[in-house]
This record gives C-alpha cells, sequence and structure tokens, in this order.
C-alpha cells in the first residue's frame, strides 16, 4: 500500500531517505488524480523493499506543495537522496512511471 507522506513526515521520510522515492501530489478533487491512483498502489507492491512509493494530498499539505512549486496535479516526483532526480505531470500508463522508476535503481 502506498505511504502517506505530510508536511510533518516529508523531510524524515522522503528528504532524509537515501532509497529512491516516488511521491504522488494529488487531491480527492482531480479526476486524473483518481484515475492514476490504483497506477500508485501497484507500483508500491510491485516495489515493496526496494522503492519507497506514497502520497501527499495538496490540499491538507500545503507546505511541502508550495515547497516542491506543485501547480498541476497529479504531480509526480521520484526523490534521492534529498534531491528531485526526475517528474512527471499528469496521468500517464504504468509503463512510463516504471521506466523511470528502473533509471533511477
Amino acid at each position: 500500500m502506498a505511504l502517506e507522506f505530510t508536511d510533518t513526515n516529508f523531510q524524515s521520510d522522503v528528504l532524509d531517505s537515501e532509497t529512491l522515492t516516488v511521491v504522488d501530489f494529488w487531491a480527492e478533487w482531480c479526476g486524473p488524480c483518481r484515475a492514476i491512483g490504483p497506477v500508485i498502489e501497484e507500483l508500491a507492491k510491485e516495489y515493496e523493499g526496494k522503492v519507497k512509493v506514497g502520497k501527499v494530498n495538496v490540499d491538507q499539505n500545503p507546505n511541502t506543495s508550495v515547497q516542491f512549486g506543485i501547480t498541476s496535479i497529479p504531480a509526480i516526483l521520484f526523490i534521492k537522496d534529498g534531491k528531485v532526480v526526475d517528474k512527471q505531470i499528469g496521468a500517464v500508463p504504468k509503463a512510463v512511471l516504471d521506466k523511470k522508476i528502473k533509471s533511477h535503481l
């Protein structure tokens, strides 16, 4: 299951982690976000133990959203060693995200 990242735990769970972390910035009211939600869950299962996969609700966690300049959602950031190494804006097929994950492992 995808992890839940918040303004409170983002620093310790994502930025301080040495593990590649995939972060889906989303909102309940966003149709494309709901469409890509199951894909994020699948990736979380497939990469369990190798990659952290989680979500940030932009409405409930405005500080993290502002910190990373999130203006369009869904926005998926790939973060490793505290730095954004890749990103994907908008809903895309699972294969696109899978390829990006593999390129940073």
